[in-house]
């Protein structure tokens, strides 16, 4: 017996198969085709619901449907009132993360798990930044290593910290690995009690220092060397403030 088949057009006038599964999944692959080709910017509000029902030729239902995926792994949110309607997220890994707790907790994916698995990838990350990055990012990578010496608050600190290791990370050349690197230090920053760090964060300052200039100089050996130190003396100093953390499931929030 012949597979139920739908034939069709997408936007991109390729033809397309709506095969036996939901239709409004097959519209939401079909609008995020849509939002990677036009690359429109972030709070963009997207087609009005008569558009799309065109577009994709779907009835009411079946769009909001693929509308409500969106909205639920963070691509979109919905404006209400006049000139409303799907607006573009600005995706960050934090959503990404956010996504992926949901199968840490079905899983029971361990704190320490995920501990184990930012101490393996970072530091490799931070190699790949020293052998790949850009010489333009020089000089935003040393300011961001300023900001953390010239905080005066823990707020301001917290930001600094989590934007040196986002800049590394986004300096490997490697997209894949960059998003899950910052998701999984995402999850680790929510979850693990960082203010105490601040008031004893002299150490880590100079560490930053120390893996930023490796990475700047492309001395790729000390950068990962330095990484791996610095996370592993960071996860001490959490587990041993919060024992307890170590063995909880990363439960989906």
């Amino acid at each position: 017996m012949l597979p139920n088949i739908m034939s069709g057009f997408g936007s991109s006038g390729v033809t397309w198969e709506r095969r036996s599964e939901k239709v409004s999944e097959i519209v939401a692959r079909e609008i995020v085709r849509d939002i990677a080709r036009r690359r429109p910017a972030p709070n963009s509000v997207l087609e009005s619901e008569s558009a799309m029902i065109k577009r994709y030729q779907v009835a009411r239902g079946s769009l909001r449907e693929a509308l409500r995926i969106l909205e639920v792994h963070g691509l979109i949110r919905m404006k209400p009132g006049p000139g409303g309607g799907p607006v573009l997220s600005e995706v960050s890994s934090r959503d990404f993360g956010r996504m992926a707790t949901l199968f840490f907790q079905v899983l029971d994916i361990r704190f320490a798990e995920l501990v184990e698995a930012r101490l393996m990838l970072e530091p490799f990350i931070a190699r790949l930044a020293a052998e790949r990055h850009d010489p333009d990012d020089n000089e935003e990578l040393r300011a961001i290593v300023r900001q953390g010496y010239e905080a005066q608050t823990t707020e301001a600190w917290l930001r600094a910290t989590d934007a040196f290791h986002t800049k590394v990370l986004s300096m490997s050349g490697n997209g894949m690995l960059t998003l899950i690197a910052c998701a999984l230090k995402d999850i680790f920053t929510e979850r693990a009690s960082t203010v105490y760090v601040a008031n004893e964060g002299g150490h880590i300052r100079d560490a930053h220092s120390g893996i930023a200039e490796a990475v700047i100089n492309g001395d790729a050996e000390t950068a990962e060397r330095l990484m791996r130190d610095h996370l592993q003396g960071y996860a001490e100093m959490v587990a041993q403030r919060e024992p307890n953390l170590m063995d909880e499931v990363v439960d989906w929030r």
